[in-house]
This record gives C-alpha cells, sequence and structure tokens, in this order.
C-alpha cells in the first residue's frame, strides 16, 4: 500500500538532512521522499520530512516560519559562522553589557536585508556556494529580504549568549550571529542550534530516528506519519459532496452547488482565500484549490491520486 503523509522528525547532530532522508527511505521502502527546510549537520531539531504524495506539498510547507533556540559565542567570527569553522579574526575579551547586548539583537527584528553565509547551499552560477568557498573561489553572495518575528536574549554569560528566534522561511541563523558580532564590533558566531517548531509542527510533534527505526522493526513506522488530512492546517477546507467528487478528480472546476460546509475544526473560508482544501464525504484529503477571480467557483490544481 502507498505510503503518503509527514514525518516530523527531531533530526540529532551529526547527520545531514540528506542523511535523514536516506534513513527514511531505506526504512520504508519507499523512494519518493524528500526535506522541507534545510538543518546543518551540527544543528539539531525539527525537520520536516514528506512521503510519497507529501513530496507535493512542499512549495507550502516550505514557506512556514521556523522557532530556533540556540547560543551565541561572543568573541571572534569564523569562516562558516558557527562552531565548525575556523576564526577568521583576533580573539576579542570586550564583551558587551547585557542591555547593549539586548539593543543590539533588537535591531534584527523585523524586515531585513540578509546576506546568506558563504558556506551555504546558496547557488551561484548553479554551483552550491560552499563548495566555491571550499575551492578558495571569490564570489559574491546578493542580500534576500527575510523577516525575523524576534529575537531574544534568554541568558547571558559571558562569552555565550542563549538565545531564541522566530523567523521566516530563508533565514540564516548563523548570519544573524555573524551579523550581531559585526554590529557589536566583538565578532560573534553560532555555537549550538535547535529548531523548536515549523510552523504548526513542534518538537511535541516529533519522532528520534532511533524512535522511528524501532517502530519500523516492529512494522508500525508508517503509523508515526501525519496523514496528508493534517498537512496545512492554516488553509481553510471545504466538503465536496459525493456527487462532485469525480470532478475533483478530473480537475474539473466546482460551483457552489458541488460544495458541502467547512470541514469540522478547519479556519473558516474567506472570500479572499488564495488556496482551499477539498475534502471528501469520507474526511479523505481530494484536493489543494483555487478559487476563481470572482471567487464563484474553485479549480482543483493539486489532485491527490
Amino acid at each position: 500500500m502507498p505510503i503518503d503523509g509527514l514525518l516530523v522528525i527531531d533530526k540529532p547532530a551529526g547527520l545531514t538532512s540528506h542523511d535523514v532522508v536516506a534513513r527514511v527511505r531505506l526504512l520504508l521502502g519507499v523512494r519518493r521522499v524528500g526535506h522541507g527546510g534545510t538543518l546543518d549537520p551540527d544543528a539539531t531539531g525539527v525537520l520536516l520530512v514528506a512521503v510519497g504524495q507529501a513530496t507535493r506539498f512542499f512549495p507550502y510547507l516550505s514557506k512556514e516560519d521556523k522557532v530556533y533556540e540556540g547560543a551565541i559565542r561572543l568573541g571572534f567570527a569564523t569562516d562558516t559562522y558557527d562552531a565548525s569553522g575556523r576564526p577568521s579574526m583576533e580573539e576579542s575579551r570586550d564583551f558587551p553589557g547585557h542591555e547593549d547586548l539586548v539593543g543590539a539583537m533588537k535591531n534584527f527584528e523585523g524586515r531585513i536585508l540578509q546576506t546568506p553565509p558563504p558556506y551555504s547551499a546558496k547557488k551561484i552560477g548553479g554551483k552550491p556556494a560552499y563548495k566555491l568557498a571550499r575551492a578558495h573561489k571569490e564570489f559574491t553572495l546578493k542580500p534576500s529580504v527575510v523577516t525575523v518575528e524576534w529575537f531574544r536574549l534568554r541568558d547571558y554569560r559571558p562569552p555565550l549568549a542563549v538565545f531564541e528566534a522566530k523567523c521566516s522561511a530563508g533565514t540564516y541563523v548563523r548570519s544573524l550571529a555573524h551579523d550581531l558580532g559585526q554590529r557589536l564590533g566583538c565578532g560573534a558566531h553560532l555555537d549550538a542550534l535547535r529548531r523548536t517548531s515549523v510552523g504548526p509542527y513542534a518538537l511535541g510533534d516529533a519522532v528520534s530516528l532511533v524512535a522511528l527505526e524501532e517502530a519500523g522493526g516492529k512494522g508500525e513506522a508508517a503509523a508515526l506519519i501525519l496523514p496528508l488530512e493534517r498537512l496545512l492546517p492554516g488553509v481553510p477546507a471545504v466538503a465536496v459532496f459525493p456527487e462532485a467528487e469525480m470532478l475533483v478528480r478530473n480537475g474539473a472546476a466546482l460551483g457552489p452547488a458541488h460544495l458541502g460546509p467547512s470541514a469540522p475544526d478547519a479556519p473558516p473560508f474567506p472570500r479572499e482565500a488564495c488556496v482551499l482544501r477539498l475534502f471528501g464525504e469520507s474526511g479523505k484529503l481530494l484536493a489543494l484549490a483555487r478559487p476563481s477571480p470572482d471567487g464563484e467557483s474553485l479549480h482543483p490544481f493539486l489532485v491527490i491520486s
């Protein structure tokens, strides 16, 4: 039987996100597996791993905000912007006071321009920046606009600053740490990082790779996969009358006569909604749909086969 759904993995340190995908693929015996929101090898925490048709939802899952907790080491920057790199400056012992540090962190909240780390997967002429950096090639990374909802100091015992941050997709926390050190004048790098949530999926929903493999040994791994019906819970959902389900499967437009009430526990269906989830009478997710410009019909575009 095909396996479709989302695994919320608590990624351990020492593995790349691709390593996690490879282990899930082997465990489930499914080739169609992918991850969203890459975590660096030294980072831990929530990694979304989609299986089967859930991989088609990545354009939406990848846009979710993320929450992190971690530690920034003040005193020197590194070439990778984290603890795995080599120092790129002389060490400073001129650490800021608590209030100065809090004030500097506040400057990174809101919509900001951020340049990715040189050792990142950003593409330059089709090649990842980290490959160019390792080959000592010169290149320039363009800054992009990201949103940092908050960047808070939780504890400060120089040289370590423990923080929590919530930011938009595409934000590099390593760059936050590096740029903070630049602003303070003492240098800094990311010492430790743990992702605590991606959108609505938090550590409380996550399973470790060890627990997943133990469940797999008992033939129970599939029970840990969130079904398609639990994806995109913040997207409005509408029920479809049984006689209209074939229209959905054929990608045909639906009018008001084809639609039942909103699905239970779903957000309200505003006329300005860009995307909706369509559910069948049995409670199964049938498709994602977009309203017509006049709001009078729905057009399925991602149909679950």
